[in-house]
């Protein structure tokens, strides 16, 4: 009887862990086989080569970042609103997803087709953001200029590190949420 592969899928896989933990620089055959206590020469029956493991691992990342996050809030909800709030806990308050998407957003500094895939996920995630924003605000500009605000939000917290003057982060966050996802600032005379 003849050995086992390793699965393709546990390359993948193996390739989005070393993405997030180290960039696209850790994505490595020599090391990805030593994770997953293999030999490397499994790797060369399911890819050509580094760029074709790189390929599939951002094909892997669009599908569970996107495709399955959208599914997903629209099962658990027909509100665009609360389908916007969970979009953005399942990606960017996620221990999974938030690693891999920065390091995507790093690597695409430097590599235009990967610029170009984070450019198509967050066109499609910033579309949910306007489809939300657009049941209660009817002018185009502001629904465009609130929803960039929502998305560069969303990505700065994890980025950004000022402090909020006696206030915690999230208490920062959820009112800036409270701000740009809906037409009521909270000041309004009772």
């Amino acid at each position: 009887m003849g050995a086992l592969r390793t699965p393709r899928e546990k390359w993948v896989e193996a390739g989005l862990q070393a993405l997030a933990a180290g960039g696209v620089d850790a994505v490595r055959v020599e090391a990805l086989a030593k994770t997953l206590g293999v030999t490397k020469g499994g790797f060369y029956g399911y890819f050509a080569d580094r760029d074709a493991l790189l390929t599939e691992v951002l094909d892997a990342w669009e599908r569970e970042s996107v495709d399955d996050v959208i599914d997903r809030v629209r099962r658990m909800t027909d509100d665009p609103l609360e389908q916007v709030r969970l979009a953005g806990q399942l990606t960017f308050s996620d221990k999974r997803l938030l690693p891999i998407d920065l390091a995507i957003r790093d690597w695409a500094r430097r590599d235009p087709e990967v610029y170009r895939r984070l450019r198509r996920v967050d066109n499609r995630r910033i579309q949910l953001l306007r489809d939300a924003i657009s049941t209660f605000c009817s002018d185009p500009d502001e629904v465009e200029a609130r929803s960039l605000l929502a998305f560069c939000m969303a990505i700065g917290m994890h980025i950004v590190a000022a402090d909020h003057a006696g206030r915690s982060r999230d208490e920062v966050a959820a009112r800036a949420s409270q701000l740009l996802l809906s037409l009521s600032t909270g000041n309004e005379p009772a």
